[in-house]
């Protein structure tokens, strides 16, 4: 895979809010046995990406973003 981080800054806010809910509504995606409304996820994926505890990863192969933890070996490999 070849991958590079996006500075969550460097977008503008649509594309960063666009980012980030396509993210939290991803099939698949658990968040425990509470449901919890999208502005919610949302606002904690931000939090995260704002604190340097997650990071935007596009994956050139697939030409899909995701977000991952900062602490993830993928994203360590990116250096």
């Amino acid at each position: 895979m070849k991958a590079v981080k996006i500075p969550y800054d460097q977008l503008s806010p649509e594309a960063l809010h666009g980012v980030v809910e396509e993210f939290v509504t991803r099939d698949g995606t658990d968040y425990g046995e509470v449901e919890m409304p999208l502005g919610t996820k949302i606002a904690q994926v931000l939090g995260l990406l704002r604190s340097g505890k997650a990071v935007i990863v596009f994956d050139q192969g697939t030409e899909s973003c995701t977000v991952l933890r900062s602490d993830d070996p993928l994203v360590k490999a990116l250096g």
